[in-house]
């Protein structure tokens, strides 16, 4: 068995990409609202700051602060996972071993995580939260794609409503690595 290793930091901020088990589905975008209250009472039970956050089709990405002293962002992401899970319907594939061991067949089993580093560092992941509907060809325009963390950060100030203009023709790697 594989020993994941992942990187406890008590108050600390995190990016995390979370994806489905079938990456064709748009089931994070058809049930927005059931996922916006999954998070809504997870953080009523265990609160941390969502910094970031933007919902696609089949994955999203999110900025957390936990706060100080707390580490356990596992146990919020398999809150924030089952209580989705629970609130649709079960109509998903499930492979025979998510079905021996009675699981639903929606989400990854594993997400990808990653410890702040710095300010810097966090402006970069704040930034690829932000740019990945446009990254992905869904928007041409950051500011057209709705359910996203940009339009609270708009009205706070941080980014321009026209933040990283019309990418139809002119791709950027925004947080991406060279």
């Amino acid at each position: 068995m594989t020993a994941y290793r992942r990187n406890f930091v008590p108050g600390g901020s995190f990016f995390f990409t979370v994806n489905l088990a079938e990456r064709k589905l748009s089931l994070l975008t058809d049930h927005v609202d059931v996922l916006r209250s999954a998070f809504r009472e997870t953080r009523q039970r265990h609160p941390f700051t969502i910094d970031a956050v933007v919902v696609l089709p089949d994955h999203l990405h999110s900025v957390w602060t936990l706060p100080d002293g707390d580490a356990d962002f596992a146990m919020r992401w398999r809150l924030i996972k089952s209580t989705f899970s629970r609130g649709i319907a079960r109509n998903e594939r499930i492979s025979s071993s998510r079905a021996a061991k009675a699981e639903r067949g929606i989400w990854q089993r594993r997400y990808w995580e990653h410890t702040i580093r710095d300010e810097a560092d966090f402006a970069r992941h704040l930034d690829y939260v932000h740019i990945n509907p446009v990254k992905h060809g869904l928007v041409a325009r950051v500011c057209d794609w709705a359910p996203s963390s940009f339009h609270r950060h708009v009205k706070l100030g941080n980014y321009p409503a026209d933040w990283a203009g019309d990418q139809s023709e002119d791709r950027h790697d925004y947080g991406e690595r060279r």
